[in-house]
């Protein structure tokens, strides 16, 4: 009976958002002693997210990237659905009419992502961009931060042959970096004749047939596209929420040092959905998360707030890849280009690393990826 009290002692914590911020702090709070925790997510799966460019060339390296919950997770409170709304009385509502009750609440919900719910939708979305690269001359990739950069050498590494048009609306290249990069970007891409327009955006309303307007009023012609722009921060089912008032202008929710949305004693948020003055990026995701996992350790244990964890906004630093074996470092005031970051990140995009924090095997056998077939891939064989 001593033990059946202690568990109704237990205190109820609810994690919103099961992508690289969400899934870290889930996987340390997972068998705590002192509270229970459910992960709402609307998928049911982790993504690596820095390593979907890769599987757009090599759709089987998107089977260690995409990650069941449960696989990291096993014997958890995992509900697939959206959040839609949080109330006075502490509780969370989701798309399909659940309450859930929580004592200490996350958000975690990071940037709008892809639509798949399933990890067997994802993979095959992987495919077909595959297929849609592999069967066309022309390629067009609107956006030159990292993920447009990113692409763009992933397919001319894979697909030299293919013709790579970038348009970019900014004056240069990875412009969330220093100017140093943008030009070091630039040269690599331009050395490998990908055609780089800069200062001009693309209207995809006026678009048909393979013809796309710029704001220049010039037509681009592509076999197809890919558009890698920002994706909308996700808050805004927050805007009918108590944390309305907690929302920045730019939809960013506004945090302490401690990552405690302002105003709320019991409430965290973590990951690109914070105002945190810093570069929005994985690594830093999974710093916020180990903040809050510790802080929520001790507010549970009864522990003086006074010796909560703080934060400190990272410096800026980030590490572009270019394909397989090249990349594109910036750390603090140094931009360095080539072979040595490649080695860095290029060649399994820290996959492994981010499997074993989760408390999997780093490349698993059954998993292995194989470079898929295309003209040029054995150039990279023994890499």
């Amino acid at each position: 009976m001593a033990e059946k009290g202690a568990e109704k002692k237990k205190k109820r914590v609810v994690v919103v958002g099961g992508g690289i911020a969400g899934s870290l702090l889930c996987k340390t709070l997972h068998k705590h002693r002192h509270f229970d925790f459910t992960l709402i997510d609307s998928k049911e799966y982790l993504e690596i997210t820095w390593a979907k460019l890769r599987s757009m060339v090599e759709p089987s390296f998107a089977k260690r990237s995409v990650i069941n919950h449960h696989e990291y997770l096993p014997g958890a409170s995992i509900i697939t659905s959206d959040a839609i709304g949080i109330d006075e009385e502490g509780q969370v509502s989701t798309t399909e009419g659940r309450q859930i009750s929580f004592d200490y609440l996350v958000i975690a919900t990071g940037h709008m992502g892809n639509c798949c719910e399933t990890k067997s939708e994802r993979l095959r979305q992987f495919e077909a961009d595959y297929e849609k690269i592999k069967s066309s001359d022309s390629i067009l990739i609107v956006g030159g931060g990292p993920t447009g950069v990113e692409l763009a050498g992933e397919i001319v590494v894979d697909f030299p042959a293919k013709k790579v048009k970038l348009v970019h609306r900014g004056s240069r290249l990875l412009e969330f970096i220093g100017e140093t990069a943008g030009k070091k970007a630039l040269d690599w891409l331009t050395a490998r004749k990908v055609e780089v327009v800069l200062g001009q955006s693309v209207d995809f309303d006026s678009s048909s047939d393979g013809a796309y307007l710029t704001s220049n009023g010039e037509t681009i012609t592509a076999d197809c596209h890919f558009k890698c722009t920002s994706e909308p921060i996700g808050s805004s089912w927050l805007k009918e929420t108590t944390l309305n008032d907690s929302l920045d202008d730019s939809g960013r929710l506004m945090v302490d040092a401690n990552l405690r949305v302002k105003g709320f004693d019991n409430i965290f948020a973590i990951g690109d959905v914070t105002d945190v003055p810093e570069l929005k990026q994985g690594y830093l995701a999974h710093r916020h998360a180990l903040v809050v996992a510790n802080n929520l350790k001790l507010l549970i244990e009864g522990g003086n707030e006074s010796k909560m964890v703080k934060y400190t906004p990272a410096s800026p630093m980030a590490i572009v890849s270019l394909g397989r074996r090249d990349a594109l470092a910036h750390i603090r005031c140094v931009t360095m280009i080539g072979r040595i970051p490649g080695m860095l990140k290029s060649k399994d995009l820290f996959v492994g690393k981010t499997r074993k924090q989760l408390g999997l095997q780093g490349n698993p056998k059954h998993l292995n990826s194989f470079p898929c077939k295309t003209d040029s891939i054995s150039r990279f064989n023994g890499i």
